[in-house]
């Protein structure tokens, strides 16, 4: 399948076009990409100036050692099934991505997302920097035999794919553990199709501010009065479940949060056309599993949207402060 769609494929480096083998080749630069575990080594580093921050390494590091979330509970494609189900976003995402769609995942993980998209006849390629998610994710691709789905090691910045591929690009909870987000969502949202669909999902600036507060209290009195947090304080997680929810939410290396208005910018700057968001843009219109995730909707004035962004100081505190927008590209 994976030499079927090598035609979307490009080096990461020049932007040739790659040859799929046991390896894979560029015909422009003749620089050859391994394949490790069934998995595309398609990563290229940052090029900057020395003195431009670049978190990479760190997160890179970070997620090799810690990789979130895991598959303990997950022992079948029905159970994966179920249990994405069982969150409003995914499901609508099930219900809504039309069969047959090529969707790309920037910053998979372990691909459970990815895996699950792929069950209803849906053409997945998950990509992340760090192989050991990476392995979790094609592991369980090849334990359920999903044939739709494709793991690939990249980096955001340097994409290995083709501009105008995809009908549907998610970075869902990425861009904020980026050196630069506006830059990266910038390359990601190349790889578009026209008239296709950019979503991303980032910590808020408001919303993150009642997370931020419990980290100050773990940090300053060693991890204790972690109960602090809702999702560690009603259970349901085991133990290794709940060591990489405290790592993700409060040990992270780097992270930046946004706003609404400030995404609209990156789509505006981008081509890309507001199509909607969660929580909506405007004031006392909650999101259904009956909604429409792509049917346009007006972004609101300033006013309404600073007090959607405000009440998240209030309701962002169990999901970590984080909200998703949703554009179409232009025709």
């Amino acid at each position: 399948m994976l030499e079927e769609r090598a035609a979307i494929l490009c080096c990461p480096g020049c932007g040739g076009n790659l040859q799929v083998a046991d390896t894979l080749c560029c015909s422009a630069c003749d620089r050859v990409f391994s394949v490790r575990g069934a998995i595309p080594e398609l990563f290229w580093p940052n090029e900057w100036d020395a003195e431009r921050s670049d978190v990479t390494d760190a997160v890179k590091e970070f997620y090799e050692e810690t990789p979130f979330p895991d598959y303990d509970e997950f022992d079948s494609a029905q159970s994966l099934i179920t249990k994405a189900r069982t969150g409003l976003f995914a499901k609508l995402l099930d219900d809504q991505v039309p069969a047959g769609a090529v969707v790309l995942e920037c910053g998979c993980g372990t691909g459970q997302l990815s895996n699950f998209l792929s069950i209803a006849n849906r053409t997945v390629f998950g990509t992340d920097l760090c192989m050991n998610s990476l392995g979790l994710g094609q592991a369980f691709k090849e334990s359920n035999d999903l044939r739709r789905v494709h793991f690939l090691q990249m980096n955001l910045f340097r994409p290995c794919f083709k501009p105008r591929s995809f009908d549907l690009v998610i970075s869902n909870g990425v861009l904020h553990h980026s050196s630069d987000p506006k830059l990266a969502f910038g390359a990601i949202s190349k790889l578009a199709k026209p008239g296709g669909f950019v979503l991303v999902g980032l910590y808020h600036r408001y919303g993150r501010l009642v997370t931020d507060l419990r980290r100050r209290v773990f940090n300053t009195t060693g991890d204790r009065f972690t109960g602090l947090d809702p999702n560690l304080r009603e259970g349901g997680m085991d133990r290794a479940k709940r060591r990489a929810w405290f790592v993700d939410q409060y040990k992270h290396p780097h992270e930046s949060k946004h706003t609404i208005g400030e995404v609209l910018s990156w789509f505006d700057e981008a081509g890309i056309r507001f199509v909607n968001s969660i929580p909506r843009s405007r004031p006392f219109r909650p999101f259904s599993d009956s909604d429409r995730l792509f049917a346009p909707e007006d972004p609101g004035n300033a006013v309404e949207r600073a007090m959607v962004e405000l009440s998240m100081i209030f309701r962002g505190s169990r999901e970590g402060g984080f909200f998703i927008m949703i554009g179409q590209k232009s025709v």
